[in-house]
């Protein structure tokens, strides 16, 4: 049983660290190369959450203190930044297909900026969740 807990955790962390870190990056780029790390970005967004919710199952049933509820804020901040990012997924094809418009690559750098100060949000709550 606890190797299963190890394994969720480091697949939880290590998803978690690639989903935030490539999104930082492309805030900081304006979402260029958006379009080559779409589906790795959800696939580390989609094991984060998962591995997220099996963590807080094994971990924090029962009533809700502080910890829970700094963890249930970093957990809907992650839920929002990965629906920013779905949200952009039209935009992001667009301004990868080279669409004359400035409008696509600009709406996929302000969706990826969102999504990083939602997915900073959740990193701060889950390095402060523990300490509370």
């Amino acid at each position: 049983m606890q190797e299963a807990i190890i394994a969720t955790a480091v697949l939880h962390v290590l998803s978690g660290v690639f989903w935030a870190g490539a999104t930082f990056v492309l805030a900081r780029t304006g979402g260029n190369q958006a379009y080559q790390l779409f589906r790795p970005q959800m696939g580390a967004a989609v094991i984060a959450v998962l591995t997220g919710a099996v963590l807080w199952f094994q971990f924090h049933r029962g009533l809700a203190g502080i910890q829970e509820h700094i963890l249930g804020l970093g957990a809907v901040c992650a839920l929002l930044a990965a629906g920013v990012q779905g949200a952009s997924a039209r935009a992001t094809r667009l301004a990868a297909a080279g669409e004359p418009k400035e409008l696509p690559s600009r709406r996929v750098a302000i969706s990826q900026r969102i999504a990083a100060g939602l997915l900073a949000i959740t990193v701060a709550c889950m390095a402060a969740a523990r300490y509370v």
